[in-house]
């Protein structure tokens, strides 16, 4: 069988079967691109942007770590995620310091809902800062791969250009196809190497340099929570459509004193208490209302995967039986989900008597 009639014949991979690293490759410092194969020989179909979720072994138990996808599912033999390890973590510098090929993991999704081909338009603005440059990575890696000549402002921002992850591949694609544009904006140059480029934080006047005609663009951002923040109030203060702007964070979003419940909206009361009622593992836990269905769950020796905890990376997805819950999510599960009876344990507060399917 030739190599074109065994991709043919090949299934796609489920996250029932683990992932088998094949490679590791140096980024920038503290940060490495691992790659992945499906030992089955299954192909790799995901949407540009998605991320999976990845059970590490790290000592005293594992963890559950969301990372997005930064290969393309235009080249569907393998699947890699481009790992930054920040002060403290304690995944990502399990995967820099132990992940090594030959090695298997389990994962779930991929998942998510953060990619240009859910809000496809003939212009587009990619916004990113450190790590966050991995799902538009992907994005741009899909559409050069499409064959046909896209517009893309692409701005990433970093700390020194020495920390640019993926610089010499996008200018590789740069140099192929004028429709991608690239702008990198530093806070301070590499010592004794001189940079021309933008330097400082990100704002509304080099907005207008790089990209004229923003207004007319979709725009995707990814970074951290301060700087999105950054990039939205830079928008809207210019004018910007919001309903055109999209983002992708794993990090909490930031509470604001005036953030108030729907008016029908049942909230949890500070001093009653819940009962949930763990179908499958047949226990039942009496808790306050203030607490989270996952919380109860692990306080009696459940184990229910997590990554994010606060609603955004929908690995903790649960069905709910009966009763009723008061979750307050950030885009980890979808409406059609919330229909058909889920919710994500990790944001989901009893209320009354509850039944769950674990």
């Amino acid at each position: 069988m030739n190599q074109l009639a065994r991709v043919s014949a090949a299934a796609i991979w489920k996250d029932s079967e683990m992932l088998e690293c094949t490679s590791v490759l140096p980024e920038v410092p503290n940060t490495r691109t691992f790659t992945f194969q499906s030992p089955s020989g299954a192909l790799f179909d995901f949407l540009p942007g998605q991320f999976l979720t990845l059970e590490l072994p790290v000592p005293g138990g594992p963890v559950w770590r969301t990372f997005t996808i930064s290969s393309s599912p235009s080249r569907p033999m393998s699947l890699t995620v481009t790992v930054k390890a920040q002060p403290g973590s304690i995944g990502a510098r399990w995967m820099i310091d132990h992940l090594e090929p030959g090695m298997r993991i389990k994962a779930m999704g991929p998942a998510g809902l953060f990619s240009y081909m859910n809000h496809e338009a003939p212009k587009y603005l990619f916004i990113s800062a450190g790590s966050g440059i991995t799902p538009l990575m992907s994005m741009t890696t899909y559409l050069y791969d499409a064959g046909a000549e896209p517009d893309i402002v692409f701005i990433n921002c970093a700390k020194r250009p020495s920390e640019i992850i993926f610089r010499e591949r996008l200018e590789h694609m740069a140099s192929r196809l004028p429709g991608i544009d690239l702008r990198w904006v530093i806070e301070e140059p590499d010592r004794y190497r001189p940079w021309t480029g933008y330097q400082g934080m990100f704002n509304q006047l080099m907005l207008g340099l790089m990209a004229p005609d923003y207004l007319d663009r979709e725009v995707f951002c990814c970074g951290p929570e301060p700087f999105m923040q950054a990039v939205r109030d830079a928008l809207a203060g210019l004018g910007f459509d919001m309903d055109r702007y999209h983002q992708e964070s794993f990090q909490a979003p930031v509470e604001t004193a005036d953030q108030e419940a729907p008016f029908d909206d049942v909230v949890p009361e500070e001093d009653a208490m819940a009962e949930v009622v763990f179908a499958a593992s047949g226990v039942t836990a009496q808790v306050p209302e203030t607490e989270t269905i996952l919380g109860a769950a692990r306080a009696n020796g459940l184990n229910i995967p997590s990554g994010c905890t606060f609603g955004i990376c929908g690995t903790c997805k649960t069905r709910k039986i009966s009763g009723e819950v008061h979750m307050v999510h950030n885009g980890g599960i979808s409406e059609d989900d919330i229909a058909e009876g889920y919710i994500l344990a990790c944001c989901s507060h009893p209320i009354g008597k509850v039944e769950v399917e674990i």
